[in-house]
């Protein structure tokens, strides 16, 4: 018969890890258990900074201790079968899980490039594995020459984090014209790729990788302008894909951006099975196509929704689709970005405003540890609804793109921004009369007001 359970979560990152600690505060007398792959996790996000940030590897260990808190019981082991009409979970360990509610949270795997030699020593993608990452540091931190392929957010961090270790030299590789290229404009990824190379990291956009060469073992790659470079470690960072083979073989749909298709409220095809996180499908905020976009923080945002609305639907929570909101660190600075970008926003089809603003993150400027703030707005021209904004500068950059992300989700107006009441202070934020957001809008709406009188 198996093993009953009221919720089964799959998986332990944190998407598995919220949806389990929601589901206990809505329904506290069901029996909640949550299956792990691998014993020893780690904090997605923090994967990066093993490398030289953090002065020990394991202090980025995803633990139990928020599972164990709120009375979860957890199980180490892995899921290869799920049975919908006898709501019965197999495992590799010869296990059987009898479930009420479950959740998928299986999280993504590592894209790897269809590149000549990638099966070679000394080629790693990112497997979110303790054991393996302290190997990977390990054997990077030895290397003379390090190649990271790929410039969006995990290469970016890698190249940063990597060239700090005092051993290897670090080259970037993007395929594409620009670093970070869907989530900022070129004058953004312009400070990214500057932050970098004013760290030692050699930055090549516009080429890519044909081939790896070496024996067994990798020790120079080809690239697509036909230069050979000599490399002994490789760091592929090119992103990943949502895990859904548990689902597909079970008969649930995916979405068409081979996520596991979710309604609103995390359900999938079948009422009794949700999935959040990396393995789910992410639909635009804006335009509900789907999207690729997968961050612990939309992976926790979806967790609670599901976690609440397990049984029945007894708050109104709805996921009205995906905001993309990053944020990172290069060196020192901060780029973050929410919605649509400028470029994005144009080949979607909106006509759009942008609205730009530059001042010091303190007053006056002259204090300690003043830097300066970049931002930029992209507004509705039509009806002045915010649809993204950009950000670059200092440490308080990293929520002030959270505050982008709610004037987002709020469909603010350029009117309301321009309007914002806002606490300041000289050693906190930019001043009051010159405060980012505020002279963003007001840049907008005075392009708004010279449009029509053009027009008029």
């Amino acid at each position: 018969m198996g093993k009953k359970v009221d919720i089964l979560v799959i998986g332990a990152g944190p998407a598995g890890i919220i949806s389990a600690v929601t589901a206990r505060k809505y329904y506290p007398k069901k029996q909640i258990t949550v299956m792990k792959s691998i014993d020893k996790g780690v904090i997605p996000c923090g994967v990066p900074y093993m490398f030289a940030s953090l002065t020990n590897p394991d202090d980025n260990k995803l633990g139990n201790a928020a599972l164990e808190k709120n009375n979860v019981e957890v199980v180490v082991d892995e899921a290869t079968k799920i049975d919908r009409r006898a709501k019965t979970v197999s495992t590799k360990g010869n296990q059987t899980f009898c479930y009420e509610k479950l959740v998928l949270a299986t999280g993504s795997i590592p894209i790897i490039p269809r590149i000549k030699g990638v099966d070679k020593a000394g080629v790693y993608p990112i497997h979110k594995n303790m054991v393996y990452l302290k190997k990977v540091i390990s054997e990077i931190g030895t290397a003379k020459n390090v190649l990271i392929v790929g410039g969006g957010f995990i290469g970016v961090e890698l190249a940063d984090e990597i060239s700090k270790m005092n051993g290897p030299n670090v080259l970037l590789v993007e395929i594409l014209p620009t670093l970070l290229p869907n989530s900022f404009d070129p004058e953004f990824s312009k400070i990214a790729e500057e932050a970098l190379k004013s760290n030692g990291v050699n930055v090549l956009t516009g080429v890519g990788v044909e081939e790896i060469l070496g024996e067994e073992k990798v020790d120079r790659v080809r690239l697509s302008d036909g230069r050979e470079i000599a490399v002994d470690g490789i760091m592929l960072g090119v992103g990943g894909v949502p895990s859904t083979k548990l689902a597909t073989e079970a008969g649930l749909d995916l979405g068409r951006g081979r996520g596991i298709w979710v309604d609103e409220y995390m359900r999938t095809i079948d009422s009794d099975i949700f999935a959040v996180g990396d393995c789910a499908d992410k639909r635009d905020f804006y335009t509900h196509r789907s999207v690729p976009v997968m961050l612990a923080s939309t992976a926790t945002a979806e967790a609670r929704i599901a976690g609440a609305n397990l049984y029945r639907l007894k708050v109104v929570r709805e996921n009205k689709g995906t905001i993309a909101i990053y944020s990172t660190y290069v060196d020192g600075r901060v780029l973050g970005s929410a919605g649509l970008t400028e470029k994005n926003a144009r080949t979607e089809g909106f006509e759009i405003i942008a609205g730009n603003a530059d001042c010091a993150d303190k007053h006056p400027s002259a204090l300690p540890g003043s830097s300066n703030i970049k931002l930029k707005l992209i507004f509705s021209k039509n009806c002045g609804i915010i649809l993204g904004g950009q950000v670059a500068g200092g440490i308080s950059c990293g929520e002030l793109i959270n505050l982008i992300g709610v004037a987002i989700q709020k469909r603010m107006s350029f009117v309301e921004l321009e309007t914002l009441q806002m606490a300041t202070h000289p050693y906190l934020t930019s001043a009051p009369t010159v405060y980012p957001v505020v002279l963003a809008a007001q840049n907008a709406a005075a392009q708004m007001r010279s449009n029509a009188d053009v027009e008029g």
